[in-house]
């Protein structure tokens, strides 16, 4: 395999569009000006909504234009360097291009500049467990492993600790891939948890949205491999996507290659040989779903070259992820759940099933992604004792399906303190209060990381009044 060279950036306008407040517009500007690039940063948002971002670059040599985009800086530059919520048909890279302007996103500058054969973890729900469980059991072998991506963490900033042998774990979401798409770029280990409809406020159709999934293994190399959920009707028809060997996981038919569940145990089956890697009893994370993530993970880390004790204690000793079915309190009784990651129907539905035969309270809505929410709708009505609803452009259309489908529905709320102590009021002991919107968060925060907070803290307050554990 042919790995892609890195670009010569010293002494290149390179133009950031896009520096937002998490970690990937920081990284990718930091790194350009170690390699020697002349950096201006660009961004709709003022300096006082991006003053955190703006304090942390303070000492480098960047320009900065801020609340607006200026034609001539898209015209000048040589590169431009856009943001993964940027859509490719922004006007703004159409001048660019017409400029002769080369467009790269911070995934391509790092495929490129990454010594190391990468893991790449796509999929609508499951990616950040896959790619978290995958590089815990990496690190049972390999404490080196990075992890980085779409994750909160520039993958770029990671690059100085990176070996040719280092194992490298990232999670790509469609946007990403887009950018790695247009550039021919797939990792050497391609990993699809699941696809089912999501971001159709960006993309044209569901079909567009799962050929952007597909291209996580399009570009690769006959030596790579495409691990795939064969449970899963539209990942599975994507296993054709490129050449790469493709290694199922999900389900076990006794015969076949590759990670499965049988019963109540998950077992890796390669190269002639099957072993039991752990029971699914001794798995710590709730929902079936978490099984499929498991299997994916192992199967991806066994490939990359750990061995199946390194799968092992991976698993058993896992633990659930920052915003995805986390265990924030319980309250007189009540277990408060953060699944604030959960922005599309099919994650609300996976974490409804992690918690049936519980009475459970859920907290939806928000802000709309073009999703139908029908389904959705008549699966809480039967599963749910309560919905409470935050506001958001999807709400209206939801809460009509809710009580068309029976739900007793509270809100909208335009505060998580609200919403939080209604839920708490209808709790019964042994129950739930879950926050899983199966929307977008934007209106009443700054993203979902921003709502999964607030559900935290106004827990947090409700422990300070009543008492609990945390």
């Amino acid at each position: 395999m042919t790995r892609p060279q890195p670009l010569d950036l010293r002494g290149k306008r390179v133009l950031v569009m896009g520096l937002g407040t998490r970690s990937g517009g920081l990284g990718v500007t930091r790194w350009l000006v170690e390699q020697g690039a002349e950096v201006t940063v660009t961004d709709l948002r003022s300096a006082e909504e991006l003053r955190p971002s703006l304090e942390a670059l303070r000492d480098l040599p960047v320009r900065f234009v801020l609340g607006e985009h200026r034609r001539e800086d898209f015209e000048r530059h040589e590169i431009v360097v856009r943001n993964p919520a940027v859509p490719r048909e922004s006007p703004w890279l159409a001048i660019a291009r017409a400029a002769g302007a080369r467009i790269e996103m911070e995934m391509t500058l790092f495929f490129r500049a990454c010594p190391a054969p990468i893991i790449g973890v796509t999929g609508t729900k499951g990616k950040t467990t896959t790619a978290t469980l995958c590089a815990a059991i990496l690190r049972q072998w390999r404490p080196d492993t990075v992890l980085a991506g779409n994750l909160g963490r520039s993958a770029l900033e990671a690059l100085p600790a990176i070996r040719p042998d280092t194992p490298v774990v990232l999670e790509l979401s469609s946007w990403q891939l887009e950018g790695l798409d247009e550039h021919g770029l797939s990792p050497h280990i391609a990993v699809l948890t699941t696809i089912s409809p999501d971001h159709l406020d960006r993309y044209p159709s569901f079909e567009a949205y799962v050929d952007a999934k597909r291209a996580i293994a399009r570009h690769q190399c006959p030596d790579d491999w495409f691990v795939v959920n064969r449970d899963d009707p539209v990942a599975w028809s994507c296993r054709s996507a490129g050449v790469a060997r493709i290694v199922p996981f999900g389900r076990d038919d006794g015969t076949s290659e590759g990670a499965f569940w049988e019963g109540d145990r998950l077992l890796w089956r390669f190269a002639g040989n099957e072993t039991e890697l752990l029971r699914r009893s001794e798995f710590p994370l709730a929902g079936q779903h978490a099984v499929y993530d498991a299997l994916a993970a192992a199967a991806a880390a066994l490939l990359r070259g750990a061995a199946p004790l390194h799968a092992r204690i991976g698993l058993t000793t896992a633990q659930p992820v920052p915003h995805r079915l986390e265990r924030v309190a319980t309250i007189d009784g009540v277990e408060f759940v953060n699944d604030t990651a959960a922005t599309a129907p099919a994650a609300v539905l996976a974490a409804l099933e992690a918690f049936a035969g519980r009475p459970i309270v859920l907290i939806g809505g928000g802000a709309a992604k073009g999703v139908a929410l029908d389904e959705l709708a008549r699966v809480a009505a039967a599963r749910t004792e309560a919905v409470v609803l935050l506001d958001g452009t999807a709400t209206p259309g939801y809460q009509a399906a809710l009580l068309a489908a029976g739900a007793r529905v509270f809100g909208p709320y335009r505060s998580m303190e609200d919403a939080v102590r209604q839920a708490a009021a209808l709790a019964r002991p042994g129950g739930v209060v879950l926050l899983s919107p199966g929307c977008a968060s934007f209106g009443l925060f700054r993203d979902e990381f921003h709502r999964g907070e607030a559900f935290r803290a106004a827990v947090g307050r409700l422990v300070a009044e009543r008492g609990g554990t945390q």
